[in-house]
């Protein structure tokens, strides 16, 4: 291989896995997918709530 074939794997591995999968305690110790599968799941359950019919107070 050459030097620059080596420079794209490792950049590919690092960018492409490494990064992606490893946990970061900024996003509260997920990895950066878990964080967006987690984000996009709150978000749904957020607008589900959203689209629920409210029921008016019963008064006495």
């Amino acid at each position: 291989m050459t030097r620059a074939e080596a420079n794209l794997a490792l950049f590919e591995y690092i960018d492409g896995f490494y990064n992606s999968r490893r946990i970061q305690q900024r996003l509260g110790y997920l990895s950066p997918i878990e964080f967006e599968e987690k984000h996009y799941t709150d978000q749904a359950t957020a607008e589900q709530a959203n689209l629920e019919p409210r029921h008016p107070a019963l008064t006495s």
